[in-house]
């Protein structure tokens, strides 16, 4: 194939980067590893934290900027591996290991997107591709520490295993902390006032609570009571605490702060959002790089997880090798088909942009 060398170049350093342990925090030997990569191809990186990031060979400020971003941080490997995890094993065409499919195949892919266009002069717009950490945690020290080091983006890739269809939009993600205040009482008279009893009323409003606005690629809000808590631990005290999570999934119908708005306006228990970073993002159904997936016969859809989609100003989709059913599952892999397929597709879109 025409593109044979980038694709034996790309399932190396995949094979490598499963190799090299890389949890959340502890990604420094991958994000060695993809600098050594780097260097040994003469493309000049600058690297902040655990976060690599270059550009084209010649790069124009005055022409606009696409991003290619992927991580290289894993979650904690999945308790029922059967397999060693950090063992890059091919096995009937597939790549077996942790980070194979979130997100090594779509980073390795990026990389040898981005060589393939790295020497062109004729470019109408900049490339720079960032492979970055803390994306599994939504880390602080991931994407967002180096985005004022970046040029402005105008469009952005983020490498997520979507079998190379299109995630048009995605949802942003607010977790709250909530608390309800009872009064402690022996449970063996009537005594004090439940915490627990208490916090139904609002548990059922997060239960049944519909927001009105419904968006056309990502469907409604949606919110979830995950976690329940209380500090009582003796089986006849009435609990004066009671602490629940909400996972709360919002759509670009609403900003985060309104949801969080509405919410308080309609219960009674005390509600802290742990961050309001992980917005709803996505790309107009007319862009260029979506017209272009369409007539390549690509799909488009709106995906339900978070990414660092979230945190990357400005317009931005969803693509990559690989399929999310597979992420954090145990004895994770990826079709070595998958991986070619997903250079030849980001370069064919790419060419009708570029």
């Amino acid at each position: 194939m025409w593109n044979q060398e980038l694709y034996d170049d790309a399932v190396t350093l995949l094979k490598g980067l499963i190799s090299i342990p890389s949890l959340s925090r502890e990604e420094q030997g991958t994000a060695q590893l993809i600098a050594d990569f780097l260097k040994e191809r003469n493309v000049p990186y600058q690297q902040h934290l655990n976060n690599i990031w270059a550009k084209n060979k010649h790069f124009d400020p005055a022409k606009p900027v696409i991003v290619f971003n992927s991580h290289h941080d894993t979650v904690k490997p999945n308790p029922q591996y059967t397999r060693d995890p950090f063992s890059p094993d091919v096995v009937d065409g597939k790549l077996y290991g942790l980070g194979s499919n979130d997100a090594g195949g779509c980073l390795v892919s990026l990389i040898a997107t981005f060589l393939h266009f790295y020497e062109r002069s004729d470019m109408a717009y900049n490339i720079v591709l960032t492979a970055t950490a803390e994306e599994e945690i939504s880390g602080v020290n991931g994407i967002e520490s180096i985005l004022s080091q970046l040029p402005a983006i105008e469009f952005a890739i983020v490498g997520e295993p979507t079998q190379t269809q299109l995630a048009t939009a995605e949802k942003g993600l607010m977790v709250l902390d909530c608390t309800v205040t009872g009064k402690a009482g022996h449970a063996a008279r009537d005594e004090g006032e439940n915490a627990f009893y208490k916090a139904l009323p609002d548990l059922e409003w997060f239960r049944t609570f519909r927001f009105p606005k419904v968006s056309d690629t990502l469907g409604p809000v949606k919110m979830s009571v995950t976690v329940i808590n209380t500090s009582n631990k003796a089986h006849n005290v009435v609990p004066a605490d009671c602490t629940f999570v909400v996972d709360v999934r919002v759509t670009e119908q609403y900003t985060l702060e309104e949801v969080l708005e509405i919410i308080r306006a309609n219960v009674q228990c005390e509600v802290k959002p742990r961050s309001l970073r992980m917005r709803p993002s996505g790309i107009p159904s007319d862009h260029p790089f979506v017209q272009a997936g369409l007539r390549h016969g690509k799909t488009t859809y709106g995906s339900p997880t978070t990414s660092d989609q979230a945190l990357i100003p400005g317009t931005s989709i969803k693509m990559g090798p690989g399929d999310s059913a597979r992420s954090h599952t145990a004895d994770e892999y990826i079709y070595l088909d998958e991986v070619r397929q997903g250079i030849d597709s980001y370069i064919k879109l790419l060419e009708e942009i570029l």
